[in-house]
């Protein structure tokens, strides 16, 4: 499922219009990316948490010529899934 595809979805379970549902779905994917943007976690119960985790600076192999490379530092988002929805997929 896509974005669009999702937007469909939304839009014909809660009988908003495309257009809504699709400020909607834009609403909570940014409101999620600012929270973890500003490091927060966010707690959708039943469905899951978004975390954002460090990752530290390693050195690395180029696969084509085997050099070693320096791999900087990076923030993650990471996504644990909730008992409600690890049980709808089992």
């Amino acid at each position: 499922m896509n974005k669009n595809e999702l937007i469909s979805k939304v839009a014909e379970t809660s009988g908003l219009t495309k257009a809504d549902a699709a400020r909607a779905v834009d609403g909570v994917l940014d409101s999620i990316s600012s929270s973890l943007s500003s490091k927060q976690e966010v707690r959708l119960a039943g469905f899951g948490t978004f975390t954002v985790t460090h990752r530290k600076a390693t050195t690395g192999r180029n696969p084509r010529t085997g050099a070693p490379i320096q791999i900087a530092a990076s923030n993650m988002p990471k996504f644990r899934p909730g008992k409600g929805l690890r049980e709808a997929v089992n």
